[in-house]
């Protein structure tokens, strides 16, 4: 690690599992949007690996810049400048995108938040193209695990509107915005790989 990177061990620990299932979702040549880049980690591992992509950083306006030690280092010709983006604001500015990832991020959120991120993914994507979501999930009201419940408890003691999102809110918050789920992939430590894909009906 260069001294003066910021630097995230989750990153380091899940970047190359998340790789083997972005390569088989994101095949195709285009530019994907990353929501909450970050120390930049993930967006160096995955451009770097995929340089079929574009890759595309984003993150709260406060905190975009974070990931630019990385992405100067790093040199790739496939990342681009990171933008500052509110999920909350009705109109995103960005380049056409044909995909978007984001990781650890929708439980770290407001719920009015994670509603505006699924509604501006649909608003950026064209059919059949994919979100990506990464991180812990419940399911039926239920935690996967002591770790996940212990998680968080300590989320909502920093700040009561965070917390880990149920799938049952996040189908809903979907089909209202044309975004199917495709395939909710296990993954290590308690936490899944959602895809939801863009279709041209409001049926799941």
């Amino acid at each position: 690690m260069t001294a003066g990177k910021p630097f995230s061990q989750a990153c380091e620990n899940n970047k190359q599992v998340i790789l083997e299932k972005l390569a088989t979702v994101f095949s195709q040549p285009g530019t994907v949007l990353e929501i909450g880049t970050g120390t930049g980690q993930h967006a160096v591992h995955f451009a770097g690996n995929l340089s079929h992509l574009t890759w595309q950083p984003s993150d709260h306006p406060s905190n975009y810049q974070l990931c630019e030690p990385w992405l100067t280092e790093a040199r790739l010709p496939n990342i681009n400048k990171p933008l500052a983006l509110d999920v909350s604001v009705e109109e995103w500015q960005l380049p056409r995108i044909n995909g978007v990832f984001s990781a650890n991020t929708s439980h770290i959120m407001s719920w009015p938040e994670v509603e505006a991120m699924f509604r501006g993914v649909s608003a950026n994507l064209q059919p059949n193209e994919a979100f990506c979501l990464y991180g812990p999930f419940n399911y039926n009201g239920q935690f996967t695990s002591a770790s996940n419940q212990q998680f968080d408890a300590h989320l909502r003691q920093q700040n009561p509107a965070m917390g880990i999102r149920d799938m049952n809110d996040l189908k809903r918050i979907s089909n209202e915005n044309k975004l199917f789920l495709e395939s909710d992939f296990e993954m290590p430590a308690n936490n899944r790989l959602l895809v939801w894909r863009k279709c041209e009906t409001d049926s799941d």
